[in-house]
C-alpha cells in the first residue's frame, strides 16, 4: 500500500468562501473526504495538512522522507514565490505532483510561473477540485509503474 502526503498551501483553508467565481464552492473538507473515498478505492493511504505557513509545509516535506511514497500539492500562492518549497521538494527526492483549483496558465501574468513544476513529475490545473483527484490518480500510476 502506498502513503501519499497531501499537503495545501494558505488560502486553502477558505475555498468555498474565498473567490467561488475562481475556486468553486466547495470546501477543503468536501475535497478532503472525496480524496480519501478515492484513496480507498487505490488502495492507497492518505495523510492531509493544511497549512499557511510555510516553514510547516516544508517540515512536512522534510518528514514525509521516511513514510510516505509521493506528495500530491497544491502550494497556493507559495507556488510563485517559494524557492524554499522548490528545494524542499527537490531535497527529498520524491514523487510529487502539484495541483491547482484554477488554471494558473489563464489567469494573471504572475501566476503563470511555478516554482515547483521544474521538480514535479507533472502538474494539473484548472479542473477545480477534479485536479486533486486526476492528482492522485497520475501519482499512483507513476508509483505503481516505476516501482
Amino acid at each position: 500500500m502506498y502513503n501519499i502526503l497531501v499537503l495545501h498551501g494558505p488560502n486553502l483553508n477558505l475555498l468555498g468562501k474565498r473567490e467561488p467565481g475562481v475556486y468553486g464552492a466547495v470546501t477543503l473538507g468536501e475535497i478532503t473526504k472525496q480524496l480519501e473515498r478515492e484513496a480507498q478505492s487505490l488502495n492507497v493511504s492518505l495523510t492531509c495538512l493544511q497549512s499557511n505557513h510555510e516553514g510547516i509545509l516544508i517540515d512536512a516535506i522534510h518528514d514525509a522522507v521516511d513514510c510516505h511514497n509521493g506528495i500530491l500539492i497544491n502550494p497556493g500562492a507559495y507556488t510563485h514565490t517559494s524557492v524554499a518549497l522548490r528545494d524542499a521538494i527537490a531535497g527529498v527526492n520524491l514523487p510529487t505532483v502539484e495541483v491547482h483549483l484554477s488554471n494558473i496558465h489563464r489567469r494573471e501574468e504572475f501566476r503563470h510561473h511555478s516554482y515547483i513544476a521544474p521538480v514535479a513529475i507533472g502538474q494539473i490545473c484548472g479542473f477545480g477540485a477534479d485536479s486533486y483527484r486526476l492528482g492522485l490518480h497520475a501519482l499512483v500510476n507513476y508509483l505503481q509503474q516505476n516501482s
